[in-house]
């Protein structure tokens, strides 16, 4: 009977000191400045593979240490339940690889994308698809030109950084990552209207002649 009521006592202390650290944990506030210098990234996709890549010398030629690709690939490994990308332009493997773990991982991965940028060389869209990944695009005379992605739904990742190799080595780009639901709720919102609008129900290959 005391053993019982010391151990719910426990768990209620720590449930308590649990919800205390939760409160004082400060939100997400990042933000990214590309180009990204080289860096090997090798290791920490090995690592959130569960491959234990971190522990072995990585052959890579690239030295080792933090740069801005590995920060926004820590953000997006991050993911545990869900990721939502609407993306121009994708043809980053190493970006590509991470999104593909999420997905082995058991993370619900929806994709948006441009038609017109997918088909393009290089494009990761089409690794994504084999990959059993949802991806969906836009079926209009302009661009989808978004560039954004939301991690577990509270954690909005967006700029003017296109996911390619290009903007990541050569562009001067910016990439702002925040934890704030007044800000994540548009753009969730956002993502869902787009999703339903590019149903592939909806989708016209072919006009109908009368």
């Amino acid at each position: 009977m005391r053993a019982g009521l010391a151990l719910a006592a426990l768990a209620l202390a720590l449930s308590l000191a649990l919800a205390a650290w939760r409160r004082r944990r400060r939100p997400v506030r990042e933000v990214l400045f590309f180009p990204s210098p080289p860096r090997c990234t090798e290791a920490l996709l090995a690592e959130a593979a569960g491959s234990g890549g971190a522990a072995r010398p990585c052959p890579c030629p690239l030295p080792r240490g933090d740069c801005a690709l590995g920060r926004l690939l820590r953000r997006l490994l991050s993911a545990r339940r869900s990721l939502e990308l609407c993306l121009f332009a994708f043809s980053s493997p190493q970006l590509g690889h991470a999104v593909c773990l999420l997905h082995r991982r058991g993370v619900r991965v929806r994709v948006v994308t441009d038609a017109q940028y997918m088909g393009l060389p290089g494009s990761q869209i089409g690794l994504l698809r084999r990959a059993g990944i949802q991806v969906r695009h836009d079926q209009e005379s302009g661009y989808m030109h978004h560039k954004f992605a939301i991690v577990d739904r509270r954690l909005l990742i967006t700029g003017s950084l296109n996911w390619t190799t290009q903007a990541i080595q050569s562009n001067r780009e910016n990439v702002l990552v925040v934890e704030d639901a007044e800000y994540v709720k548009p753009f969730l919102e956002e993502f869902e209207r787009i999703w339903e609008e590019y149903n592939p129900v909806n989708y016209r290959f072919f006009t109908q002649r009368q």
